[in-house]
């Protein structure tokens, strides 16, 4: 894909959808530059991941438009994105349950360079693929778990994996949605750990959705702050949490954890 090196990577002008007569995501106008890592809060119902639809090409716009490098994707579906380099994780969990930790990598590998769902037939001919699918798992802290089938990890392993598939695919773009949902306390800070060392290799741009407030503050480069479908804020995790409008609006009066 070529566009201009200056332009966002991606950008919406007045991205608007409505579901009969309610606004979900109503004139919004955002700007993520290349290999930043913007969250996008909000209280429920604020539009956050029906922003993510629109961005990813689940959802059609009623108005306005998505740009990705300076080109026009609004009429494009998920596959045509995807093959732009926009990559999206979900709320819940999409992986090959019977198939090694490894295993579920290398084939989202494969299927990136179009050498088909070889599960278990004729692997021994791409060792490289192997290699490859191994060294994804060791940034996805899941390296000591290569041999054992997916089915039994637990819920924050089996999320730490499906960002191991996503980084497969080796898109430009994270769309991150709640990776942390279901999570307990104590899993949180590995998918932390791993979203940390993404971000420091500088080569992604990564959008996240979340709602546990000391992990967007960690990671944050900017945050924009969504509230009944309209963007209210888009600042340094500094500026937002000393946002009077945001406090009021969607804290509460303070910033909180959770």
């Amino acid at each position: 894909m070529t566009a201009n090196s200056d332009r966002p990577m991606i950008e919406t002008r007045d991205l608007t959808i409505r579901f009969g007569g309610h606004v979900a995501v109503d004139h919004v106008n955002l700007a993520v530059e290349p290999f930043v890592l913007k969250s996008i809060i909000g209280p429920n119902g604020a539009g956050k991941t029906t922003l993510f639809n629109l961005l990813t090409g689940q959802y059609k716009p009623t108005e306005g438009r998505v740009l990705v490098k300076g080109r026009d994707v609004t009429a494009l579906g998920p596959a045509a994105r995807t093959r732009l380099g926009l990559g999206r994780s979900f709320q819940l969990t999409n992986i090959f349950p019977i198939l090694s930790v490894l295993e579920n990598v290398r084939v989202a590998i494969q299927s990136r360079k179009g050498l088909g769902l070889i599960f278990w037939r004729n692997y021994l001919s791409f060792p490289e693929l192997e290699d490859q699918a191994y060294a994804i798992l060791e940034n996805a802290l899941l390296a000591d778990k290569w041999a054992v089938p997916a089915a039994s990890l637990t819920h924050g392993e089996k999320r730490k994996l499906e960002i191991a598939i996503l980084l497969a695919l080796d898109p430009e773009v994270l769309f991150l949605d709640e990776p942390t949902a279901g999570m307990s306390q104590e899993e949180v800070p590995a998918i932390l750990d791993v979203l940390d060392r993404i971000k420091a290799g500088r080569n992604r741009t990564m959008l996240l959705v979340e709602h546990k407030m000391d992990m967007i503050m960690t990671l944050s480069d900017s945050i924009a702050v969504l509230q009944d479908g309209r963007l209210i804020a888009d600042d340094t995790p500094e500026a937002v949490a000393g946002n009077e409008t945001v406090m009021a609006a969607y804290l509460g009066g303070g910033m909180k954890n959770g």
